[in-house]
């Protein structure tokens, strides 16, 4: 059974944090609310917690998983970011968007895309997400928890209740963190910063912002 903390969406209490923070460190698998949607994650140096994320979502292993940092100098530890990318991403941050990187070594095999040697990462735009990152002070990984209701859910993924989504992950988990946020649904910007130009990879929120500063992909 999860541990639910109920934690202040603009002044989280210092107390619970740390305790989430501590379970994180111990290899703890957390649900919690980001800027876009209710989100599984646990440390990014956790080995067998993102094992256990990726059972949860039945993840392959060779599909990447996104991490959220807490700032963009946090970011150029985990990831190569050109002259361009630092400012297409300072421009943006904090917010909706994710940019796939280069990956540095510091990023698990476990995270990374296998062939391209890439990562995907957030820095967010959320008050409770940026307090647990600075406290813990590694990322923390980021993958849907609405999409990872099975196909025989008779609820769809943008209409599910906070009780249900708790409901589901209550025995999946160790700790759920309740902010009092409704349960988002609408999926970040996804940008490919791998190249010399910016490519939109995925439409979601705050696509509107980077409208005429990033190309298309090319059509197969």
């Amino acid at each position: 059974m999860a541990i639910v903390y109920s934690i202040h969406p603009e002044t989280p209490q210092k107390r619970k944090v740390d305790q989430v923070c501590d379970a994180l460190q111990d290899g703890a698998v957390l649900l919690y609310p980001t800027d876009t949607v209710y989100a599984i994650g646990c440390d990014l140096n956790s080995k067998s917690a993102i094992e256990r994320v990726r059972k949860i979502k039945q993840l392959s292993s060779d599909k990447p998983l996104t991490f959220l940092c807490s700032s963009l100098s946090n970011i150029a530890s985990y990831a190569y970011v050109s002259d361009a990318a630092y400012r297409l991403i300072k421009r943006l941050i904090p917010g909706p968007y994710t940019f796939l990187l280069p990956a540095t070594k510091l990023v698990p095999r476990l995270v990374m895309d296998p062939k391209r040697k890439t990562t995907g990462i957030r820095v967010p735009d959320h008050t409770v997400c940026q307090a647990v990152l600075t406290t813990l002070g590694n990322p923390i990984i980021s993958t849907s928890a609405t999409t990872a209701f099975d196909s025989q859910s008779r609820t769809s993924p943008g209409h599910i209740s906070k009780p249900e989504l708790f409901d589901r992950f209550d025995k999946l988990v160790d700790l759920i963190i309740d902010d009092d946020s409704r349960v988002g649904y609408q999926v970040s910007t996804m940008l490919d910063l791998t190249g010399e130009e910016p490519i939109l990879l995925r439409k979601g929120l705050g696509v509107e912002a980077v409208a005429g500063l990033v190309g298309e992909p090319e059509s197969e």
